[in-house]
């Protein structure tokens, strides 16, 4: 088998089970190992350390399959596969939800794949090389496992540039039922365009802050920003919100948003929809001196690496800094980050300044995550990306 050799003292990170190994850690490679094949990673002394996936164009060298001396093959995947279904089956209901997470890339032990389920169909991401080159393979083991028959390929993120892969969009197995998709959530249904929406469709990732903002929006008037398709409006709806204003630059996922609205009979006449860039909006409505009960900020990812964290930085604070002048006293506000640039204690000292910039006193009442199904393994810190904070202004 092919191998690669670790520098002196560049085994650390792997014998804390960390996935990931840099190409500046690595003293020697074989000759021409190819994308994605299965590779032996051994420190400079020639002892075995793990066993993962090539990838030549990446900086992120070799991610690992397995720190033991165990065959990558069929069994390997349909092992990981099962294990990850079996954590889902345990900590979500069914009665709650038919849309999640079934494969969370390296938490499961399967890096670079991202495996949704709504409904009846599957949606899989395949964003690196190793994952890439098993993907036949793992379909036919994810529909075996799942007793599904459709999965819809979405491997169009950017990230699959730096593995030297192209972008792979449509149907990888079975056929398409229908679309939209319906999906249900805490007694709520969502449409869901897996062909063009965000991510996989949806942000899964959200489902537990969604019903966080039904319990405190009574009697609020709300201001969405990247509202998306309304998960977080409808939610503000079903929880007695006085009006909600949705804010978001794509005209489809606005009309998404409506219909989602009167899909679950919520009051539209409560809703009103902006289509325009939520940075000048926010800059309007403070020249207008408006003011709202609750605001919720879910941008976009600013930065995807920590490279890109200063200029993210100003993003957010420039939004939190506006939403702050805009809330009412004892306003709630909702702000996240999905940038996986941005860590925790980041993103909270960046709120902070956003309110110290708008003069304004505000407490943190609650941390918020990723969903459930979005596990991380202790192993690798960077699976945790969604960070959220709820304030309230004094």
């Amino acid at each position: 088998m092919p191998s690669v050799i670790l520098k002196p003292g560049r085994e650390k990170s792997v014998l804390r089970r960390h996935p990931w190994i840099f190409s500046g850690a690595i003293q020697q490679a074989d000759q021409n190992i190819t994308s994605g094949a299965t590779i032996d990673v051994l420190s400079s002394k020639g002892e075995f350390l793990a066993r993962g996936a090539y990838s030549p164009q990446s900086q992120i060298r070799v991610r690992t399959w397995t720190f033991g001396d165990e065959a990558i093959d069929a069994d390997f995947f349909r092992k990981r596969i099962r294990a990850a279904l079996n954590t889902r089956n345990s900590i979500i209901n069914s009665k709650d939800t038919n849309a999640l997470r079934l494969v969370y890339a390296e938490s499961d032990g399967i890096p670079g794949l991202i495996v949704d389920r709504y409904d009846d169909i599957l949606v899989l991401q395949s964003l690196t090389a190793g994952s890439e080159h098993w993907k036949e393979t793992i379909a036919d083991l994810l529909l075996e496992e799942t007793g599904l028959k459709n999965i819809y390929e979405r491997s169009d993120a950017d990230v699959r540039e730096l593995e030297g892969l192209p972008p792979r969009v449509g149907m990888l197995r079975g056929s398409m039922l229908h679309s939209p998709l319906t999906i249900t959530e805490h007694g709520l249904k969502f449409l869901v365009d897996i062909e063009r929406g965000h991510k996989t469709g949806f942000y899964l990732d959200q489902r537990a802050n969604r019903q966080r903002v039904r319990t405190l929006a009574r009697d609020k008037d709300v201001l969405d920003c990247f509202c998306y398709t309304g998960g977080f409006t409808v939610n503000a709806l079903t929880g007695d919100a006085k009006s909600v204003l949705c804010v978001d630059a794509s005209s489809e996922a606005l009309t998404l948003a409506r219909q989602n609205i009167e899909l679950n009979k919520l009051p539209l006449e409560k809703t009103q929809f902006i289509e325009g860039d939520v940075f000048q909006v926010l800059r309007k409505f403070r020249d207008e001196a408006r003011s709202f009960d609750m605001i919720i900020l879910d941008p976009p990812k600013f930065a995807p690496t920590a490279s890109q964290a200063d200029k993210a930085a100003r993003g957010y604070k420039d939004i939190n800094l506006l939403a702050f002048k805009l809330l009412r006293p004892n306003g709630i506000l909702f702000t996240f980050s999905c940038s996986g640039g941005i860590d925790s204690a980041l993103f909270q000292k960046i709120v902070a300044g956003a309110a110290l910039d708008a003069g304004v006193d505000a407490q943190i009442i609650e941390h918020l995550s990723q969903a459930s199904d979005h596990p991380v393994s202790l192993h690798f810190p960077e699976g945790t990306y969604l960070k959220g904070l709820v304030c309230i202004k004094k």
